[in-house]
């Protein structure tokens, strides 16, 4: 099954399957576009912490993500890494701006 992804505060979106991450998905193209350019794009290995994002509405999953990058107070609050996040129906994501490392 495929899910609308949309990004909030700007109007664009994509499509992503339930057998792929929201990485994966974003790298799809829309109307002859790569939407590449709504997440940033790092390590894609849940590490790096690049890709955080805040999960505003809709059902996922996630796979293991780097507590150093998520703590588990924050996933509670819907923060993940997008390249661990498996939409389960549409969602709408916030790009969160990538951490300083101290």
């Amino acid at each position: 099954m495929t899910h609308r992804v949309m990004i909030y505060g700007e109007n664009q979106g994509f499509a992503c399957s339930e057998d792929q991450n929201l990485l994966q998905g974003m790298r799809t193209f829309q109307f002859g576009v790569p939407m590449l350019e709504a997440i940033p794009v790092g390590c894609r290995g849940g590490g790096c912490g690049v890709c955080r994002i805040r999960v505003l509405s809709g059902d996922y999953e996630t796979q293991k993500m780097s507590c150093k990058h998520v703590h588990p107070e924050d996933q509670a609050t819907g923060m993940a890494l997008a390249c661990r996040v498996y939409p389960r129906s549409d969602l709408t994501v916030e790009v969160m701006v990538p951490q300083e490392s101290s």
